[in-house]
């Protein structure tokens, strides 16, 4: 069995999807506590109910954790993997550097008995590369991008040090693929196209913590010998019912896809524009909104629900997710979508808790960092999740004809 711990559930939900693409079954548990990781995971302890999964993805949900429980999280689900057998452990991280990611790295490696850990997040497949030190995004210094406007962590310096920032505990260094590795820290590796990961994979007979974005990971699957599997997760995923997109994001994908599904008369219901400046999200008013959004489900294939408003930061982000996740919980308890569409890690997160969906078995990569899960609790539903950034693919993007639901 391999391991991985994500931060949040877009992430694990890519790991996931790489993994079925290589073949091999996968499972997710989402912020899962020591008595679920000991239920739920293969090993002497394990309970009926244990997982048979070959890739497992823990979803700490700590990206937006103080420093310190982020590395606590971390360090248990590591522990939780090792006891139960995983062969070897992958630290996925944000591909643009979001996060706690040097506390997380620092808690593993003190869990697994570690000094220094090799940290390669670029993903060169998507145009996000690491060069000099550099961060760069579609050929642009990440400072440049819409990135820099991140409403929880803005990337404002292109300088891959800063953007990940110093730690006290592990020095951090930047090298080129053939450079001499330091004996411990944490160590970047640079990377502007798809063979520098592979060259990278030769460190992993080295005893130190894998840590990186999705392309590494796949990289160093077939590295393992894992060879992709032409035919994996690609058959019809049948379930009944309506489509209901959440869309918690504010990025340049999100509103360019809202717009078309707008111009294609797909109904789109926004959160009240007062919650932007701070204002009372009253249970009738979003009594109201759910209800607006039931009743459009009843007569039509597809809706959408999104923040809709100007972009903020702060602690209003968190309040907004939190009030578009609770008109979707209350949504999807009166009407009968059988497709659910989170866009945003953060979104995902918040409605895979509210709804209390802990276990999730990854089943279609629809296209790379978008994946399709199927809800243990809720066999009914399919849950598929996307990064903010990236672009929902053409098969989902495109509505059905005039959003008419189909005749029964």
């Amino acid at each position: 069995m391999i391991g991985v711990i994500a931060d949040d559930l877009s992430g694990a939900a890519e790991i996931g999807a790489v993994g079925l693409r290589h073949g091999l079954r996968c499972e997710i548990l989402s912020n899962p506590g020591k008595a679920e990781l000991t239920e739920w995971l293969p090993g002497r302890k394990a309970r009926r109910g244990g997982t048979a999964a070959e890739l497992i993805c823990i979803d700490t949900d700590s990206r937006s954790c103080a420093p310190a429980e982020a590395a606590r999280r971390a360090g248990v689900a590591a522990q939780a993997l090792r006891q139960a057998g995983a062969r070897w452990i992958y630290k996925k991280v944000d591909s643009v550097l979001r996060g706690r990611i040097v506390p997380e790295i620092e808690g593993i490696m003190a869990e697994l008995g570690l000094n220094r850990a090799l940290l390669v997040a670029a993903n060169p497949g998507r145009r996000r590369v690491i060069r000099n030190g550099r961060y760069y995004v579609g050929g642009k210094l990440i400072s440049r991008t819409e990135f820099a406007r991140d409403p929880e962590y803005p990337r404002a310096s292109p300088l891959v040090v800063e953007l990940l920032g110093r730690s006290a505990a592990s020095a951090l260094t930047v090298c080129r693929v053939g450079d001499r590795l330091p004996s411990s820290g944490v160590i970047v590796g640079e990377a502007s196209r798809p063979s520098d990961l592979g060259r990278w994979t030769a460190c992993r007979r080295s005893r130190l913590l894998l840590a990186g974005a999705a392309e590494f990971f796949a990289a160093l699957l077939a590295a393992t010998g894992h060879r992709t599997a032409d035919n994996a997760g690609v058959e019809a995923l049948e379930t009944s019912g309506c489509e209901l997109f959440v869309c918690g994001t504010t990025s340049r994908a999100s509103r360019d896809f809202v717009k078309a599904s707008h111009s294609a008369r797909v109904p789109v219901i926004s959160l009240p524009s007062e919650l932007a400046w701070g204002a009372e999200f009253s249970a009738v008013a979003m009594k109201a909104v759910a209800r607006r959004a039931v009743s459009m489900l009843r007569n039509r294939q597809r809706v959408i629900l999104n923040v809709g408003l100007p972009r903020v930061r702060g602690t209003i982000v968190r309040t907004l997710t939190l009030h578009l996740v609770e008109v979707a919980a209350q949504v999807l308890a009166e009407a009968p979508a059988g497709r659910v569409y989170a866009e945003g890690g953060a979104t995902a997160a918040a409605l895979v808790r509210r709804m209390g969906w802990r276990r999730m078995r990854v089943l279609r990569e629809v296209a790379p960092g978008v994946a399709t899960l199927g809800v243990e609790c809720n066999r009914s539903i399919l849950l598929t999740i996307k990064p903010g950034s990236y672009v929902w693919p053409d098969e989902i993007r495109e509505a059905p004809a005039s959003g008419e639901r189909a005749a029964a």
